[in-house]
């Protein structure tokens, strides 16, 4: 149980700080904004760069799905003051992935197949501005799998 826990704090903080990097690095190149031309979507920028299937694949579609269930499953048989916490981080990192399976994903692959116009412009900007929300999902349950790996390192909840 301890590694499934070690496991999920080290990838939800990845995934929280490589998240953030992508929003603030890497997605301006993709929606951009200039008083001259005003807003714009970079399809071929997005498409070059590609980082769900050249590293968010890797790092949370698969790994991060599979050990947040494995972690729920822990989480449950779990007892004492870990299981609140540890139950929360994986509550939290699975509202995570229903979000970015449901809307993220999807969205994302057809707007990397989508020319600038109006339309992908928004669509671009709604998915840029939901990014703050899945950030700050994915922040609560790294915190809380932190708390949870603190109590289960201190003898909390340990069966």
């Amino acid at each position: 149980m301890a590694i499934t826990l070690w496991l999920f704090v080290i990838n939800l903080g990845v995934a929280c700080g490589t998240g953030m990097y992508e929003h603030r690095i890497v997605i301006p190149n993709w929606i951009s904004s200039s008083p001259e031309f005003g807003a714009r979507w970079n399809g071929d920028a997005a498409r070059r760069d590609d980082t769900g299937r050249r590293f968010w694949a890797f790092v949370t579609t698969v790994p991060l799905t599979l050990l947040t269930l494995a972690n729920l499953f822990a989480a449950w048989q779990s007892a004492g003051a870990v299981r609140t916490w540890w139950l929360a981080a994986g509550v939290a990192a699975l509202a995570d992935r229903a979000f970015t399976f449901s809307y993220f994903i999807p969205t994302m692959i057809r707007l990397m197949g989508a020319s600038n116009s109006n339309e992908s412009v928004a669509i671009a900007t709604r998915w840029w501005n939901l990014n703050y929300l899945r950030h700050a999902i994915v922040l609560v349950a790294w915190l809380a799998a932190l708390k949870a790996f603190a109590l289960f390192s201190c003898g909390f909840g340990r069966s």
